[in-house]
């Protein structure tokens, strides 16, 4: 990593671990500070879009917030943004819950819905299948254990996100059935699982992703 710590804000906007994240990705190397304000969110070299809870709600909070035109503008510009466990869920077309679907930011098509697993919540660590290619598993053996807490994900991968882009990088884990667990996408990458709270793994993880940034 280069000397300069990269500035980072983990987005304020009513939903998610803003505390854990942010020590973490401290910890990894960053100056990370929360925040709700839009400029702050546009001139930080990172963003990071956490949430927990239920996709209706954080999506709600997110155009509250203008999270989303945030997100769309940081994009357009190809400046990163980070996704964390419902906030990798809000970047998609749409979700399903108790039957109602609610539009996402629509950063990539495809719809996030409830696992057909034993046991819901899915809960606790597994593995992340990825492509050796994968910038932010770079350094983390195969056998590497990420933290999930969660009863809905995308089952698709995403396609790129603009035509002339090469197609997403796409971990995944199963429970009850396989489903997206992580996305590299140019600038846009997520996790389902929280990095924040998977130790070590997690850690180098983050570290992996200010890489990204300076």
């Amino acid at each position: 990593m280069s000397s300069r710590r990269p500035s980072v804000v983990v987005l304020d906007y009513g939903s998610g671990n803003l505390r854990s994240a942010q020590r973490a990705l401290q910890r990894a190397g960053a100056n990370a500070e929360i925040s709700a304000d839009s400029g702050a969110a546009l001139r930080a070299d990172g963003l990071v879009v956490p949430g927990v809870g239920a996709f209706a709600a954080c999506m709600a909070g997110l155009r509250a917030a203008g999270g989303d035109q945030v997100i769309a503008q940081r994009l357009a510009s190809a400046r990163p943004v980070l996704g964390i466990c419902v906030g990798m869920q809000i970047l998609f077309e749409s979700g399903v819950e108790h039957g109602e679907k609610t539009p996402g930011a629509g950063c990539w098509p495809g719809v996030v819905q409830k696992l057909t697993a034993p046991v819901l919540p899915h809960m606790g660590w597994n593995v992340v299948d990825a492509p050796s290619a994968s910038r932010l598993l770079a350094g983390l053996g195969a056998g590497a254990m990420f933290y999930f807490v969660h009863s809905f994900a995308a089952l698709q991968p995403p396609p790129a996100r603009t035509p002339e882009a090469a197609g997403p990088v796409v971990g995944w884990t199963t429970h009850g059935e396989p489903f997206v667990a992580l996305v590299e996408d140019g600038p846009l990458m997520a996790t389902q699982f929280h990095p924040e709270k998977s130790s070590d793994a997690g850690a180098l993880l983050l570290a992996n992703w200010l890489e990204v940034l300076t």
